[in-house]
């Protein structure tokens, strides 16, 4: 290729001996309950599953280890095929050393079984929230992981032949990938599945998008992974095992690869392989997907390398999570109410009935809206998931005492739940719930009082808040007449809010900064709308789920606009607006 030496391409995905086993059965999707509901009952849309047994999902554990497929693999772009061998298995990544899932809880193993198609591969993956796996593009895009796959966490072994595992295995219900995600370059390499429930394993956090420190040359990163462990052989750990390598400079890895070297999307590691096993430490077949680790926090994604992953002078490559954090936090921090795609969903109330609707995002627009029940009663909804555990909650204010609830599904019962979390919040001017702001992945709450104070409510992921804090020192919060939150509007996988000035119109960005003591840094002026334009909006997520925070605001005449954000701190912080409807005149809350 022009800029430098042609090489080709590998997916760092796991090619093994095909074997027979058991088609696939029913996929994990979600339905909705039928029926309206009964006067003064919430009912939000409740996530039944078509149940996947464990036979099942051990059966797809047991095709995905036994297939002979790569992950991703395309016809434009050279990629191994072998298979599994039946000689002992040297369980070490090439040149690393074996180690345990206690010294990383959060690794994962991906199996993939569609008998249908003929398609069977694994893939490695990290926990990074109890319910969402990050991991490569190429292990997601084009296949049905709620259909076909199953994650095993937990587990320090590879399945046996059968698919027994000592961890825990779980099926998916959604998935995402980068938008932008290229098979022909392997560029945008990176990826999200939702889990159909949380797991027990340990999450580990992404790195941040302001970090530099861990992407300088020479800089000790560590590679997991349960790949391949020789060049000469198909053979692929039994152990997890993990390896130190240095981080290459751009320079480095573009003198190396040339233009196939994308800058700022790729980061490579590791001193030039040998041309053989012998001195060489690598990524390899089977360890698609798995994290290269800086200091606790994920800095990279295993993506590609060379054929047979030893050629002389040759370095692993990954995704650049600094670059990604942004549009994968969208993911970790969704709003999906409909449970199976990757869209923030809307709530609303009718105001005369009191009664509540979800409308499904298809993008663009919304669907038909769906019956919530009784939302009579209360002044205030939000949108959030409190407890990480992938089922939309809502946190809503009852209008008689003031008093905050938390809507939340309970998995050990199939039910929802009320708690009352905070007593009397009748003055508090504003309660958003913006996302994560202290960088423990948590979902926190911020409220304004009747004096103009912020306050912070860091979460404890349960229901419950850690100590208050109050936000600056200012009491200048109620001269907003809009303060809207939820998800990351810069792309720095921060979460941030909206506000209006009540008497000009002025709309300020507050970009997070992760952290407790200080959640955002100096506002940014950012757009003027009047309240003649617009006197209702919300903030739900990434509606479009292209990895960027959406805003929706309405016209006192009731046509909806969706505003698609472009991550840009500036007054283009959103592209220009798309109706999505004119009827939302008769809604008087948004969640």
């Amino acid at each position: 290729m022009s800029g430098g030496r042609h090489r080709r391409r590998i997916r760092i995905g796991l090619p093994v001996a095909a074997a027979g086993v058991a088609a696939a059965v029913a996929a994990a999707l979600l339905s909705t309950s039928a029926g309206a509901a009964t006067a003064s009952e919430r009912t939000p849309r409740t996530p039944v599953f078509h149940t996947v047994s464990q036979a099942e999902l051990q059966a797809r554990v047991a095709g995905g280890l036994a297939g002979g497929d790569i992950a991703g693999q395309t016809t434009s772009k050279s990629s191994l095929s072998s298979s599994t061998s039946s000689g002992t298995v040297d369980p070490k990544i090439i040149g690393g050393s074996t180690t345990t899932i206690s010294s990383a809880p959060w690794m994962a193993q991906l199996f993939y079984q569609d008998s249908t198609n003929d398609v069977y591969f694994f893939c490695g993956g990290t926990v990074v929230s109890p319910t969402k796996i990050l991991t490569a593009a190429h292990c997601v895009k084009g296949y049905n992981w709620a259909k076909y796959g199953a994650i095993v966490t937990g587990a320090t072994k590879m399945p046996d032949e059968n698919g027994n595992t000592t961890g825990t295995v779980t099926g998916a219900v959604r998935q995402w990938n980068h938008p932008s995600y290229s098979s022909r370059t392997i560029d945008n390499d990176i990826a999200v599945i939702t889990l159909n429930q949380p797991v027990k394993a340990t999450p580990i956090r992404m790195t941040t998008s302001t970090d530099t420190t861990s992407y300088k040359a020479g800089t000790s990163a560590k590679l997991y992974g349960w790949g391949r462990t020789s060049s000469t052989t198909q053979d692929v750990s039994d152990t997890l095992k993990t390896a130190t390598l240095p981080i290459q400079s751009d320079s480095t890895c573009a003198g190396y690869y040339g233009a196939d070297f994308i800058k700022g999307h790729m980061v490579c590691a590791g001193n030039p392989a040998t041309g053989s096993d012998a001195g060489t430490t690598s990524a390899c077949n089977g360890d698609s997907g798995g994290p290269l680790i800086v200091d606790n926090r994920i800095v990279g994604v295993v993506s590609w390398g060379v054929t047979d992953c030893v050629e002389k002078g040759a370095y692993s490559v990954f995704s650049k999570v600094s670059t990604y954090l942004g549009a994968a936090y969208a993911q970790v921090d969704d709003a999906n109410m409909s449970y199976t795609d990757a869209k923030a969903d809307l709530f609303v109330r009718n105001k005369s009935t009191g009664v509540a609707y979800e409308k499904d995002s298809k993008g663009t627009s919304f669907g038909a809206r769906q019956d919530l029940g009784d939302w009579g009663g209360v002044n205030l909804v939000l949108q959030t998931d409190l407890n990480r555990d992938s089922v939309q909650d809502f946190v809503f204010r009852q209008s008689s005492t003031g008093d905050v609830y938390w809507l939340r599904y309970v998995w050990s019962t199939d039910s929802w739940s009320e708690k009352k979390i905070f007593d009397n919040w009748k003055t508090r001017t504003r309660i958003i719930a913006p996302g994560d702001l202290t960088g423990d992945y948590k979902p926190d709450l911020v409220s304004v009082d009747s004096a103009g104070k912020a306050w912070l409510y860091p979460s404890n992921g349960d229901g419950t808040f850690a100590a208050r804090k109050q936000i600056g020192t200012g009491t200048g919060w109620n001269s907003y007449n809009m303060v809207r939150g939820k998800g990351d509007f810069n792309g720095d996988g921060k979460a941030d809010l909206i506000a209006r000035n009540k008497s000009t119109g002025d709309i300020y960005l507050y970009k997070g900064t992760g952290k407790a003591s200080a959640p955002f840094s100096a506002r940014v002026k950012v757009r003027t709308w009047s309240n003649t334009t617009y006197n209702a909006f919300d903030a739900v997520g990434d509606v479009t789920g292209d990895g960027k925070a959406d805003f929706l605001a309405r016209t006192p005449g009731g046509t909806l606009y969706l505003y698609k954000g472009t991550g840009k701190a500036t007054s283009e912080i959103f592209a220009t607006r798309i109706s999505v409807g004119t009827d939302f005149k008769q809604y008087d809350i948004f969640g």
